[in-house]
């Protein structure tokens, strides 16, 4: 479908959609005066006309007349109302098929009783007798549409920066003992371009630092695709600092895939770009190379490569060979690794004897439920690991949920992480 004929199409959707939830509106709110009638009826289709318009203003502006925050959320205002919408719509439907079904039924019966079979649309449900079962639909429909309009308003305003700290020990057999108690702290997927509040982007940095930690990793995506997003961000994270210092890696959308460039030579120039701000910051950057660290006359290994990603069009520019080469006689080996699919795809097939895999990604769909030991996301259903902690014998990995946002400039449920791992002898 080429973008004229979507153009045409989406709003028609959109409309139909209207068009239907309006019906509920109407029938709930009949009892009314037909001035308050009038006036539901104008705010309703008002809202439609200013989102309808809002949609055709956004497809003719030319890409760069407007921010890319402000291009989010204009587009958030007009999906979240209707994404809300479709719930209603699925509960209404529900009410029409009865009737279509009761309609069929009383047409092979006597008048008599396709009189009583058509009545049945007007019952009362069981618990009480004010309200018809359409009635009852119809403010169902109304609740379930509210809900998920209420949440991704609430995860805009509150869950974008609603920052935890995750604490996990990760017990490792080989652990020289000048290691054993060291605290790691990992963030991942800031996505800095589709920050909207600096001073709750401060608050996450500043809790990460009250955490103390010996050393941070950050696994990748420091931008949506453009070096340039960062920029105003650099005096945030290069507060960022641990004794044992901060080390990175690239994400997919670091390298600006996700854009069109005037030349091959702007987008490498790009990704040289956000290296420089990693570097800025005081971040060491780590471009398929190792850095051993010491403690105490004891050392281990510190792997870092660049996004190497096997899922479905995954972004593939990193080396592991080369990463790992000049490592094989440290007891314990950390590997940063943006995508977790590298995990399952190389790291525990060829590479045994790296103990933990840090990665992120995933976001956790930035949606979902996390209570007790209830764990759902969509994020699940195209990755096999997608957040938190896994183990496969001796190897584990580590699935951050990300520190930023990208499209959906929110979170519900699945909240952004600070995560502290505590290093300890098994």
């Amino acid at each position: 479908m080429n973008r004229t004929a979507l153009f045409f199409i989406l709003p028609a959707i959109l409309l139909l959609i209207d068009w239907y939830v309006f019906q509920a509106v109407k029938t709930l709110s009949r009892s009314a005066s037909e001035s308050t009638q009038r006036i539901i009826a104008i705010a309703f289709w008002g809202f439609t006309a200013v989102s309808l318009l809002l949609y055709v203003i956004m497809q003719l502006l030319p890409p760069d007349s407007i921010s890319r925050n402000t291009r989010t959320f204009l587009w958030a205002a007009i999906a979240i109302p209707y994404f809300s919408k479709i719930f209603a719509v699925l509960i209404i439907l529900i009410d029409d098929i009865g009737r279509f079904f009761r309609w069929i039924v009383s047409l092979f019966y006597k008048p008599e009783v396709r009189e009583a079979v058509e009545d049945s649309t007007r019952q009362t449900i069981p618990q009480t007798d004010t309200i018809t079962r359409s009635d009852f639909l119809m403010k169902t429909a109304l609740v379930v549409g509210t809900v998920p309009l209420v949440g991704f308003t609430w995860g805009i305003l509150s869950g974008a920066h609603d920052y935890r700290i995750r604490r996990i020990k990760l017990p490792l057999k080989n652990l020289p003992s000048g290691f054993h108690g060291m605290t790691i702290a990992q963030i991942s997927d800031i996505h800095s371009g589709s920050f909207f509040n600096k001073t709750a982007v401060k608050g996450g940095v500043e809790m990460l630092l009250g955490q103390k930690p010996d050393m941070v990793f950050f696994t990748g995506d420091l931008v949506n695709s453009h070096a340039e997003e960062v920029n105003s961000y650099i005096d945030v994270f290069d507060k960022v600092k641990a004794p044992l210092g901060v080390y990175s890696t690239l994400g997919n959308h670091d390298y600006g895939k996700y854009v069109q460039w005037s030349s091959p030579q702007a987008e490498r120039q790009n990704v040289m770009n956000v290296v420089a701000a990693h570097k800025q910051m005081g971040w060491n950057i780590m471009m398929d190379e190792n850095k051993i660290l010491e403690q105490g006359g004891d050392k281990i290994a510190l792997i870092g490569v660049q996004n190497l990603g096997f899922g479905p069009a995954a972004l593939r520019a990193g080396d592991l060979a080369k990463a790992y080469k000049g490592t094989e006689e440290y007891p314990v080996k950390l590997l940063l690794s943006h995508d977790p699919t590298h995990w399952d795809a190389e790291v525990n097939k060829k590479y045994k004897d790296i103990d933990v895999q840090f990665s992120g990604h995933t976001h956790g769909a930035q949606f979902g439920v996390e209570v007790g030991d209830v764990k759902w996301s969509p994020a699940q259903y195209f990755y096999k690991q997608w957040a938190g902690l896994y183990q496969e014998g001796d190897q584990r990995l580590y699935v951050n949920r990300g520190y930023g946002y990208i499209g959906y400039p929110g979170r519900v449920g699945i909240l952004p992480e600070i995560t502290i791992f505590e290093l300890v002898k098994a």
